[in-house]
């Protein structure tokens, strides 16, 4: 594990090095940048595996600072640490490309676990090119690319996985639970309205000014990708 490197953008220095200290202890390697324009000059000069971001930070916010990584790389795992808990800036955190969202305060077993279901989906590598089809939609697995007919179909990183998880799933009813645990992962709040928030905006990309319809839902018990109404 020594060859998995955790960059920290945190400027609250002590809770940066106490981070820092448990996941050195865990067998990582990590490194601190205390502000969003260092934090961006290390994610370009180094090869980390993943990202703990703050929101409230000088120079560069989180939320900017995660957009700007996502420009030149959108597969590696970024999870946002922060005091900001409402709704609001989950749903904003997860648009501006982040995989998770970690309330302070937390645990650090918590945060652990979820840093260790990251890396192993970021290990998983596709052996051929893969190709998922509904209909003339496809996603391209290796890639993450994404085409309606002719058009192509820009996707933030959640509504990628969001989208994946249908296609991998077509013709078959989806729950809640289901989905919230293969797109937002451990202990997510299940009360939220955040999956009828992305699953709407996966509509207007895919589905509104196109025919047939792939994206529906069955009231009180899911959602489905489909060609057909089940």
């Amino acid at each position: 594990m020594d060859s998995i490197k955790i960059l920290i953008v945190e400027d609250e220095q002590r809770l940066a090095e106490v981070i820092k200290k448990q996941l050195d202890e865990s067998g990582f390697h990590t490194d601190i940048a205390s502000d969003g324009y260092l934090g961006r000059e290390m994610v370009e000069r180094g090869s980390y595996n993943l990202v703990i971001l703050d929101i409230n930070l000088p120079m560069i916010n989180g939320y900017d600072l995660c957009k700007e990584i996502r420009k030149s790389d959108q597969k590696i795992p970024i999870i946002m640490l922060t005091a900001y808990g409402t709704p609001e800036n989950k749903l904003a955190g997860f648009d501006a490309g982040a995989d998770d969202y970690v309330v302070k305060p937390f645990e650090f077993r918590e945060l652990l676990a979820r840093i260790n279901v990251f890396l192993r989906r970021s290990s998983q590598t596709e052996i051929v090119n893969e190709k998922i089809r509904v209909a003339d939609l496809e996603m391209d697995l290796s890639t993450k690319a994404v085409t309606r007919g002719t058009k192509r179909i820009e996707l933030t990183a959640k509504e990628s996985l969001l989208l994946e998880t249908f296609l991998r799933n077509k013709d078959k009813l989806l729950t809640r639970d289901f989905i919230i645990e293969k797109v937002w992962g451990i202990e997510f709040d299940p009360t939220t309205n955040i999956i009828d928030v992305y699953v709407n905006y996966l509509r207007k990309k895919i589905d509104k000014d196109f025919e047939p319809k792939l994206i529906h839902t069955k009231y009180g018990f899911g959602f489905y990708c489909s060609e057909k109404e089940l």
